[in-house]
Parts: C-alpha cells; structure tokens; sequence
C-alpha cells in the first residue's frame, strides 16, 4: 500500500471519528435542552416528614400535565411549580432549579408545627413557628403542646396568631423552648385574651394564668409553688392555683 493511500485512509478515519464525536456531542446538548425528570429533595422536621414525595409527584401530575420528558427546558413553568407547591399547608418553601442534564431539581421546607388547636365538634389545626394556623396531617402525628378552649378556636377559625393574640404566640414559644415546662405543661385552655389556663403532666391543679403578659414572672412564681408550697402541703392539696394577679400566688 502506497504512503499516501495511507494517509488518505487514516484522515478518513479520524475525520469519522471527529464527525461521529460531534454529532454525540450534538445529540447531548440537545438532550439537555429538554426536560428529562424530577428530583425531590424535602428537608424534614426532626425526622418527620409532614410532605412526602409521591405527594409532590402527585401535584405535578395534575397541575402540569405537559411537564413530561422531551419538553423544552425554556416552556419549563418554573414560578408556576413553585407557586402551586407552596398550595400545599405544609410546605414552606419550594425552590425549583434545572441541573445540567435537565433534571428539574425541587428542593422543599416544610413548616414545623409547634402546637395544635383541638375542637370538640371541628378539626384540628397546627400552628406553626411562625404563627401560622394549618390543617393537621393524615399521614403523621405531631407531640406538641394543645390548646383548647373558646378563643383557640376563634383563632382557628382566623388562620394566625400572631395577628389575632402575639402574647400567646410568646407564652407558647416560651414553654416549648424550656425543657422543664415543655415535659410539665400539656395543654393550654384559652377561653380569651385574660383567660388562658394551664394543664399539667404532674399535678391535678390547673394554673389560672391570666393574660399571656409577664410571662417569666409568672413562670417564676410557678416554680416558688412547686418548690416551696407543694413540698410542704403535698401535691393534691390544691386543685388551683392563679399567678393572674401581679406578684401574688392564690392556692385554693
């Protein structure tokens, strides 16, 4: 074989081989232009998990039926998605991002319930870190502190309470922040904005706590009862206790 067939043969062969490598290239590129997926990343609370997937999947299914693979990254509704899963009561925040092979990536907050309004003839509700009033979960059960009582529900009924009562959003954060009094204090009974009354875990007294102002020196008259009075009267010897009254501690 003569030298330059040769050398014709190999530029053939390496122009192939640069032309098949280019149309690959091509291909890819073309492929992640569209859309190819989802990723669901949802950042739980304490391990629990209040939005699962197949929830989300769900949502997108309905909501966008044309969200399917092969669509053009840029007819992608982006806002739209974000918009429709911050619908769902316990998402917080949704963020929806495409990756480099055009995987839509959603990466989803839940809210962290912090207590919970039961009603007798009505359904219950969480309320949120931030005040926020929403329906309870079907799938999981969060321990939390519940309130009870007249005034909850009107709060239910309003859908926050930091709008409607910020000194009970105060007095709630409070006890499930201490260690002690969130073990000790169960349920609040929340009649009106005067009239908030406390349960405990230990103990068949119920606290007539007033307002929700004056919080820690309230709870500092509390702790004289259980320190002071209750090692030496005995723990049933009171079925009520008001620290409504400032500075002052009434056994009955």
């Amino acid at each position: 074989m003569k030298k330059t067939n040769l050398k014709k043969i190999l530029a053939f062969v390496f122009l192939s081989v640069v032309l098949v490598g280019f149309i690959a290239f091509v291909e890819k590129q073309t492929l992640y232009k569209t859309f190819q997926g989802t990723e669901i990343d949802i950042k739980g609370v304490s391990g629990v998990y209040f939005v699962e997937d197949a929830e989300i999947t769900k949502i997108l299914k309905e909501a966008f039926p044309d969200l399917k693979p092969g669509l053009m990254l840029s007819e992608v509704p982006m806002k739209e998605i974000e918009r429709r899963l911050l619908g769902h009561p316990f998402v917080k925040s949704a963020q929806a991002m495409i990756g480099q092979k055009g995987i839509l990536n959603l990466k989803i907050s839940q809210h962290q319930p912090i207590a919970r309004i039961a009603q007798p003839l009505g359904a219950d509700g969480y309320i949120t870190t931030e005040g926020k009033v929403i329906p309870t979960s079907t799938s999981y059960t969060s321990r939390v502190l519940i309130l009870e009582g007249k005034f909850a529900e009107h709060i239910m009924d309003k859908g926050d309470v930091n709008t409607e009562m910020p000194e009970l959003m105060d007095l709630i954060v409070f006890i499930t922040e201490d260690e002690f009094w969130n073990a000790q204090i169960t349920e609040l009974e929340v009649n009106d904005r005067d009239d908030i009354r406390l349960f405990q875990q230990v103990g068949r007294q119920i606290i007539e706590f007033g307002d929700g102002y004056d919080i820690a020196n309230k709870f500092d008259r509390i702790s004289v009862f259980y320190k002071e009075i209750l090692p030496r009267k005995g723990w049933n010897a009171y079925g009520r206790v008001s620290v409504k009254f400032k500075d002052q501690i009434v056994c009955e």
